[in-house]
Parts: structure tokens; C-alpha cells; sequence
């Protein structure tokens, strides 16, 4: 069964005046009730870390608006889905049923997202994705209810292929889990890259040993390795192929795979290695400035990619509640209201297409050592700009 836990946004952080410039005010007319979230993620095993990486910079969001979302005082419930989609599903389940909730963030992974989107759906719940963002609700099942405040899978990997191929890599070996953001991710990267993929490899959920892997990398002499590991896989992964001694001769490229608190647990191997992404911590925007600094003070931690999505998604949906006057009733004028808001994104510019994904900047970032000697990961160049995904077309997106 989920576990759930019942969090107060308890507005901490409230005087942080640096955050408090990114909240909107709300209009005094918002109606009087509570506003209910439940944030759906794998808050035990391998992947708890990220999960709870999330549920931080939402709650952060929530914080800095003074506890409320749209002038509506904010509970947030969290549930555990222990990265099993039969649970995700039970999960989703008593948000609605019993807790009433009016909006979800999550699940997490591309294979919980999918077993339950179809439920929030049919219950007209409003769905934030600050993570998972699977082919299928990108294109042909795409909903007027999901939202994605993170990207679609491909985007980063077809962006690094496009990197890859102009830089005149020729042979690339191809790494990731076994579920459907595994193989987004790759067929992503496929998309774009137009030379010799010499292996593809698909790893279990449970695999955290990946020494017959790299021993096949060796015999394959790639001029490169592409993964797509999240959390704890791509620690273990990392560490591993690091220690191996091949990411002398052959690097390694990724997308969603490393961040800031990976980097200690993987140590120096992870030097040099290379990642595409549309957030980092030193993204230069007055706004993702004012959220590091305040996520430090509140977590004493550096925020990580899902944080700063997560706390984007906040952010949107105050600013559409406030649009709205905090009515929840009104789904189809809310559902309009998130489509057009305006928020001060930690990305800088932010914009959905038309299927509810973003429209956004990727850029190419590598783990370097900072001045004091911290492993961080610094943004080297711009890849891509105002980029979107590959299924917009097939979205013939439903009225609410």
C-alpha cells in the first residue's frame, strides 16, 4: 500500500526577500477554502533521494507565496509509490477519492505517470509533471489536464545527438534503464544522431552493478558512451565506468543523469563528463538566483534540476489561481489560465506548445571543480533554443 504524509506549507522561508520577489500576490477576492495537492513520488528505495528533491522545491514555492497558491491556504499530502505503477495507481486513487485533492504533482517515472495519467483524467484532476514526460501523453494521448514542467524525454537526448553529430562522433554506445523513459530517451537520441550506434542496451530497474556493461563497452570501442540513468543508477553507473579507467579514451555524454547531489557520491571520475540540459544551477536569470539562494537557506542543499521544475510548477499554478481568483471549480478557465501564465521561470523564458510541454533552451554543461575545490557541474555553451518535442504534432488536444 502508498504511504502518505500530510505537509502544512509553513512558510519559513516567507521573508526571504530575495524569494519573495518571484511570488505573485494574490487578489483579495480568491475564494475562501483550502487548496489540496498530492505530490506522488518514489519516497522509498533506490530513487527516495529524487523524490524527495522534488516535494522540496514545490514546497519551496509554496512557502514563498506565504502558504498558499492563488491566495488559497495550501496542504500538500504526500504518498509513496515505491516506484510500482500498481501502486501509483492506488495512490492516485485515495488522493482523489478520499483526500479530494484538487491538484497532483507526479508520479515520478515515466511507467507510474502512465498507469495513472488515465484516472486523473477521467476525474478532471489537473496534473503538474515535474519530471516524467512520456511520448505517448506528448502526442496521441495527450490530456487538457497534464501539464509538464520539465521537459519531454527525447528533447534532451535528441539535443545532445544533434551536439554529438556536429562534433564528428561517429560510434556512440547507448545505455538505459528498461521502462519507457529508458527507451524515449534513447529513441530520442536516435532521432538526431545520424552516425554508428556499435550497442543499445537496456538495464533492469533493480541494476546497480553494471560491470558486464562496461566490460561490452570495452570490446565495442565506441569514440563515445550516451546514458540515461537517473538518481541512484547514474551514481552507480558514473562511479563505475569512472573507475573502470575508459572515460580517459572514451566519454560520457548524458541527459538527467548527474547533478548537484549525485556529484559527492560519484567523486572525481565524474570530471569531464558532459550533459544537456534546460536548468543548472548557475542558469543566469535574476529569477533562478533568488531560488538557489533561498532553497539553500531552507534545505542546506544545492537544489537539483527536479527541484527547480518543481518549484516552477508552483509558481505557474499560483500564477494561474490568481488569474482565476482561486476558483478550482472553473476547470476549463483554469486549464486556460495555466496555458498562458506568467511567472518568473528559474529557466528565464518560459512557454507551453500546445500539448502542454515546454517550449525552452538546452544547454551543454560538464562537471568541473569550482574554486573551493566542490565538484559542480558549469554551463560551457547553448545547444539548442526555443526547442520543442517531436510529438507535438500528434496531439489533437481534447477540450476540458
Amino acid at each position: 500500500m502508498p504511504r502518505s504524509n500530510k505537509i502544512s506549507a509553513i512558510g519559513t522561508v516567507a521573508s526571504i526577500a530575495a524569494a519573495a520577489a518571484l511570488a505573485f500576490t494574490a487578489p483579495a477576492t480568491a475564494q475562501n477554502r483550502e487548496l489540496k495537492i498530492g505530490v506522488v513520488g518514489p519516497f522509498s528505495g533506490p530513487s527516495a533521494g529524487a523524490a524527495q528533491q522534488v516535494l522540496d522545491g514545490f514546497m519551496l514555492g509554496v512557502e514563498i507565496n506565504g502558504s498558499k497558491l492563488g491566495g488559497l491556504p495550501t496542504t500538500v499530502i504526500r504518498e509513496d509509490d515505491q516506484l510500482k505503477p500498481d501502486v501509483a495507481l492506488q495512490a492516485v486513487n485515495k488522493l482523489i477519492e478520499r483526500d479530494k485533492v484538487d491538484v497532483i504533482i507526479g508520479p515520478q517515472y515515466s511507467n507510474t505517470l502512465l498507469a495513472t495519467q488515465r484516472t486523473m483524467t477521467e476525474a478532471k484532476i489537473i496534473n503538474i509533471s515535474a519530471v516524467a514526460g512520456p511520448s505517448q501523453i506528448a502526442g496521441k494521448q495527450c490530456s487538457p489536464y497534464f501539464f509538464s514542467a520539465s521537459f519531454q524525454n527525447d528533447e534532451a537526448h535528441e539535443v545532445m545527438g544533434l551536439y554529438l553529430q556536429k562534433k564528428g562522433v561517429k560510434r556512440v554506445y547507448l545505455l538505459a534503464p528498461n521502462y519507457p523513459a529508458g527507451r524515449d530517451t534513447l529513441n530520442g537520441f536516435k532521432r538526431t544522431f545520424k552516425g554508428e550506434i556499435v550497442g543499445e542496451v537496456y538495464t533492469g530497474l533493480s541494476q546497480l552493478d553494471f560491470a558486464a556493461e562496461i566490460a561490452q563497452i570495452k570490446r565495442a570501442k565506441p569514440d563515445a558512451v550516451y546514458v540515461f540513468y537517473p538518481a541512484t543508477f547514474g551514481i552507480n553507473f558514473t562511479k563505475q565506468y569512472g573507475q573502470s579507467g575508459l572515460i580517459k579514451d572514451i566519454p560520457l555524454y548524458s541527459a538527467s543523469s548527474i547533478d548537484e547531489s549525485s556529484l559527492p557520491a560519484i567523486g572525481d571520475v565524474a570530471i569531464g563528463t558532459f550533459q544537456s540540459t534546460s536548468w543548472n544551477f548557475d542558469t543566469n536569470v535574476p529569477a533562478n538566483k533568488a531560488f538557489t539562494d533561498a532553497f539553500v537557506k531552507r534545505f542546506n542543499y544545492r537544489p537539483t534540476f527536479i527541484s527547480a521544475y518543481a518549484f516552477d510548477a508552483a509558481q505557474m499554478l499560483n500564477a494561474a489561481l490568481t488569474t482565476v481568483k482561486g476558483n478550482l471549480a472553473d476547470k476549463p478557465a483554469l486549464i486556460a489560465a495555466i496555458e498562458k501564465a506568467d511567472f518568473k521561470s528559474v529557466r528565464g523564458k518560459f512557454k507551453f506548445n500546445t500539448n502542454h510541454f515546454p517550449i525552452q533552451n538546452y544547454d551543454l554543461v560538464e562537471v568541473v571543480k569550482d574554486s573551493s575545490g566542490k565538484l559542480v557541474q558549469k554551463t560551457v555553451a547553448t545547444m539548442q533554443t526555443d526547442y520543442t518535442n517531436a510529438y507535438v504534432a500528434d496531439c489533437k488536444m481534447p477540450k476540458p
